[in-house]
């Protein structure tokens, strides 16, 4: 039996015998050939970055480029954004900053960094790579950084200092951190 367990703007997600099924939406207000070779080409990427994850993340099991779908493994456990405050969040916090750095040190950008894209299970399990991308760029691992931090302030506002703080600790490239400075710096004189 087929379930829908989540549906966001760009994959509808589907659950089946122990089995994810990602499957790309059709964009109507896109040209239809344009639509299709976006969603081919974001599948195929998504696949080439599962095969190729240095850290606990969902096994590939097949891609179907022609009909922009992912079948991977269903990771059982619960997703951090739901969890966080109730466990012992710093020790999680360090976890995820050690993963990110094995992340970015094979170049592997995850582009949508929060506790809802990660799944806990005796440890962390990032989920979610259809934004991701490859880079040897500071400025993008420092964005990743910058989106865990919004993630965290939004959404566990009262110990976001505490986890953000850790992350980076365990995190510890000293290049990027000092590129997320200036980023965080152009995001205040934007405001102003």
């Amino acid at each position: 039996m087929t379930k829908i367990i989540a549906q966001g703007a760009e994959a509808i997600i589907e659950l089946e015998d122990n089995k994810i099924i990602k499957k790309r939406i059709k964009k109507t207000y896109r040209i239809e050939e344009i639509d299709s070779k976006l969603r081919k080409s974001r599948t195929k990427k998504e696949a080439k970055i599962l095969e190729a994850l240095p850290i606990p993340g969902p096994k590939l099991i097949r891609t179907d480029t022609k009909n922009t779908t992912i079948i991977m493994e269903y990771l059982k456990g619960q997703k951090i954004a739901d969890v966080f405050e109730k466990i012992d969040y710093i020790k999680i916090s360090k976890e995820i900053g050690e993963k990110l750095i094995i992340l970015h040190n094979k170049d592997i950008i995850h582009g949508d960094l929060t506790t809802s894209n990660m799944i806990l299970n005796n440890e962390v399990y990032f989920i979610d790579f259809g934004l991701s991308f490859i880079s040897d760029k500071i400025e993008d691992k420092a964005v990743d950084l910058h989106l865990i931090k919004q993630a965290l302030e939004s959404k566990h506002y009262k110990i976001w200092k505490d986890c953000y703080n850790e992350i980076l600790k365990s995190y510890g490239d000293k290049k990027v951190i000092k590129r997320l400075d200036k980023i965080e710096l152009r995001g205040r004189h934007k405001n102003k």
